[in-house]
């Protein structure tokens, strides 16, 4: 699971953190860029062919490895693939073979992780899967690092010029390191055991199986929450608002204000992964002492008040001490807002359809916002990163009524 986790994070920031840090760099415009992070639109629709990926087989490959390790493998080629596409292809000169290759990445992690999920529950009782799922976020989040410092790590030991600046050829050394990176979880994947099939009961015809599949769990949740479930829907479309759209924004401004690679990987990439974990900790820590809806609501309200200290970080141009302070309250916040919003979601959830729901909530929770910040380049073109940054931390504040709201929501009890 360690190294599944790895190959599972590895392809997130590659078609959105750090591949808007490429484009900004090649010139591209903040409008374009803001646009092309609707590629990551692919991860809240994951839902829509989950139920194929969790009964349909696959030819040849599903009777060689099994229903799990086959979607896995097909997945993870894909992803590798379509990262080396983009290598391959200069967004300087022709950008839209690169926005091709990222969406076949953005599809192939999305389908991976889908897989992933059913093949870690069916691999080991319950009794095991806490730690299945530690160790699987500890592979995710060193994936994470890689993807993010190290890719710019690389770019930067790859500069073909004695002057700091746009190199195609540094970025392609780096992206093809990233796709042999992908190795780690095609090799665990031939390597593992395929988990017990378990029994799946045939359905009449397929009116039946959709109802089961889709209908169903979303029946469930609204029978138990009645017309309070709108209002906790909202909540889950729109809590992490104001970290999703400015999110989109954050490299090419790091770029804009001179930060160098290096700078970048070492502060944002490195460093803010740690303070995530750490925010993390303590939001888990506080839901257990204070309750989960009361981290919630700090957790919004620390997450909208760090996007202002980016305003404040656009007046200093480039200050490497201000941009710690900043990636460091941010982080924190969103860790901490993290960690109070899963255990809000797993909170929602009947047990008997907790895999289907859960996966329909959590790509719910960036459908909304993905669409919001693909307008962010567009923004900062017209009104500048002062106004972006401000605006951002703004639209968090209808969310802390919804938090309020949500507080007095009480569902009947599941059958």
């Amino acid at each position: 699971m360690l190294a599944l986790g790895f190959s599972a994070g590895l392809p997130l920031l590659l078609v959105l953190g750090t591949l808007s840090f490429w484009l900004r760099e090649a010139g591209i415009d903040r409008t374009t860029i803001g646009y092309l992070s609707w590629v990551g639109l692919a991860y809240a629709f994951k839902w829509v062919w989950s139920p194929l990926v969790d009964r349909m087989p696959l030819p040849l490959l599903t009777r060689w490895l099994g229903r799990r390790r086959s979607w896995l493998l097909l997945a993870q080629m894909a992803v590798a693939a379509g990262l080396v596409g983009m290598a391959f292809n200069d967004p300087q000169q022709a950008l839209q073979p690169v926005v091709w290759c990222a969406l076949a990445v953005a599809f192939g992690s999305a389908t991976q992780d889908i897989a992933l999920d059913a093949f870690r529950i069916e691999s080991a009782d319950a009794d095991r899967q806490a730690a299945l799922a530690a160790t699987y976020q500890t592979g995710y989040r060193l994936a994470m690092i890689w993807a993010g410092a190290g890719v710019l790590w690389l770019a930067a030991r790859s500069e073909v010029s004695a002057v700091a600046g746009y190199q195609h050829g540094a970025w392609r050394m780096a992206y093809l390191a990233m796709a042999a990176s992908m190795g780690v979880g095609m090799l665990t994947v031939l390597l593992s055991p395929e988990p017990v099939q378990r029994a799946l009961a045939p359905a009449r015809n397929l009116l039946e199986w959709l109802r089961g599949a889709l209908i169903e769990p979303f029946a469930d949740f609204i029978r138990r929450y009645r017309w309070q479930a709108l209002l906790v829907l909202g909540l889950i479309a729109v809590y992490r608002i104001s970290d999703v759209v400015m999110g989109i924004m954050a490299n090419p401004f790091y770029v804009d204000m001179g930060f160098t690679k290096d700078e970048v990987a070492a502060v944002t990439k490195i460093y803010g992964v740690v303070m995530t974990l750490a925010g993390a900790f303590v939001g888990g820590a506080l839901s257990m002492r204070w309750g989960v809806m009361r981290v919630l609501m700090l957790g919004a309200l620390l997450s909208a008040a760090s996007n202002l200290l980016f305003a404040w970080l656009a007046t200093r141009g480039h200050d490497l001490t201000g941009l710690v302070f900043v990636v460091s309250a941010d982080n924190l916040a969103g860790g901490i807002a993290s960690a109070a919003f899963i255990a809000y979601l797993s909170s929602l959830t009947n047990v008997q359809y907790s895999a289907t729901q859960y996966a329909l909530f959590s790509s719910m929770m960036l459908l909304a916002p993905k669409w919001i910040a693909g307008f962010s380049g567009r923004f900062v073109d017209a009104h500048g990163y002062i106004d972006f940054f401000t605006g951002t931390a703004l639209l968090g504040l209808p969310v802390l009524a919804l938090v309020w709201l949500a507080s007095r929501v009480h569902a009947r009890p599941a059958a």
